[in-house]
């Protein structure tokens, strides 16, 4: 059997393997450490925010977000559809209501316009509206230009969930520093990793201290342990904080293979009728995943051809997410839909994108695609 050739695989060496020994010598394994006040600060300093916490994982931060924007039981938040499902979970964590939003079929991301005709609507029969919560999809930013003067003419907390996004930026200026707070993602397949572990990050300096509070048991600051409401368990470990000290000295050169192997997938699909890569126009995105699209009318085969194709070569691939309107869990759940989402999730293939690969599987991987398109056009792309 060939070797597998995974979606996005961690990207580590000897670097990382130097600051795991560093501070495993430094006896700092607890979750509290050097290496862990460090890497708030790097990560803070890369994003521009003001400071950060840095928890178990994009999740916890989500939630810890969410609480420190004030949301309460029985609010509702405007999540997208087009979404992994932690962005909804982290919601139903304060006992809120997620109110589903489709996407912008050329991005993925959230669609402004449905944002706004739901906050009126939502408005107009009483309800609450706690935050708004944009998705920064397969490292592309959301419509920021539009999404935070929306937020801040209607009082309503933008919270960033820009699990996918650390390294990209929106004209500029990085993503995680929109909005009163954002969530990054550490996990084990995203841009940069720490195994599993994630980080809020803000320019509000009481909201970071309530999140490092709840994310230590919500423990006061007495000599015996005294609590005075629910706190969480989440607080990265210095260990994983030093892994993801040593992955933010490369992220810049892993973004840079990233997009160096969406340019050649972009090359090879740009003479196949009604297949485009999704957001392949956005120069500032951090190509944490390369989405292609397919439309069968045009191209006479599915996204669901080429993934059975791969897969009888072991190579990775997986739709896109699932909306989450479609979800069991968020059955019934009220959205704003135009049919963009579940277009893609049909359409949509995730293509292997890490930075990890080497020039053998991207060979292995171009080659079959290849292979697959001259049975289906009748002639080789290359």
């Amino acid at each position: 059997m060939t070797e597998p050739i995974l979606l996005s695989p961690p990207d580590v060496g000897p670097l990382e393997e130097s600051y795991l020994i560093a501070a495993l010598r430094s006896g700092w394994v607890a979750p509290a450490g050097p290496d862990l006040q460090a890497f708030e600060r790097d990560i803070a300093e890369r994003i521009g925010t003001g400071g950060a916490v840095a928890v178990s994982s994009g999740t916890a931060a989500l939630h810890l977000a969410l609480l420190g924007v004030g949301v309460q039981p029985g609010d509702v938040v405007l999540v997208p559809t087009l979404t992994f499902v932690a962005t909804a979970n982290a919601v139903r964590y304060i006992g809120a209501r997620a109110v589903f939003v489709d996407c912008d079929p050329q991005t993925g991301n959230v669609d402004v316009g449905l944002v706004a005709d739901l906050i009126g609507r939502l408005r107009a029969r009483g309800e609450r509206i706690g935050a708004v919560v944009p998705v920064d999809m397969f490292g592309s930013c959301a419509d920021y230009d539009a999404l935070v003067p929306l937020c801040a003419d209607a009082g309503i907390p933008l919270v960033e969930d820009a699990a996918e996004a650390l390294g990209a930026t929106h004209r500029g200026r990085p993503a995680g520093s929109f909005g009163a707070v954002a969530a990054l993602s550490f996990n084990g397949n995203k841009i940069m990793t720490t195994s599993g572990g994630g980080m809020l990050v803000s320019d509000d300096p009481a909201l970071l201290a309530r999140a490092r509070h709840l994310s230590t048991q919500a423990r006061e600051p007495t000599p015996h342990y005294e609590h005075r409401e629910t706190g969480y368990n989440y607080r990265l470990s210095n260990l994983l904080a030093a892994l993801g000290r040593a992955q933010l000295v490369r992220l810049d050169g892993m973004i840079a293979r990233r997009r160096q192997l969406r340019d050649r997938y972009a090359k090879l699909f740009a003479p196949v009728p009604g297949v485009r890569l999704l957001g392949a126009e956005d120069a500032e995105s951090n190509c944490w995943l390369t989405v292609v699209t397919v439309e069968q009318r045009r191209s006479g085969w599915r996204a669901a051809d080429l993934a059975a194709h791969l897969r009888e070569r072991n190579i990775e691939t997986r739709p896109v997410w699932k909306p989450m309107h479609l979800q069991p869990v968020h059955d019934g759940a009220e959205s704003a839909l135009t049919g963009a989402a579940e277009r893609l999730f049909a359409d949509g293939l995730t293509l292997p994108s890490g930075s990890a690969l080497t020039e053998p599987q991207i060979g292995r991987v171009l080659a079959a695609i290849d292979e697959f398109l001259t049975v289906r056009t009748g002639g080789s792309t290359a």
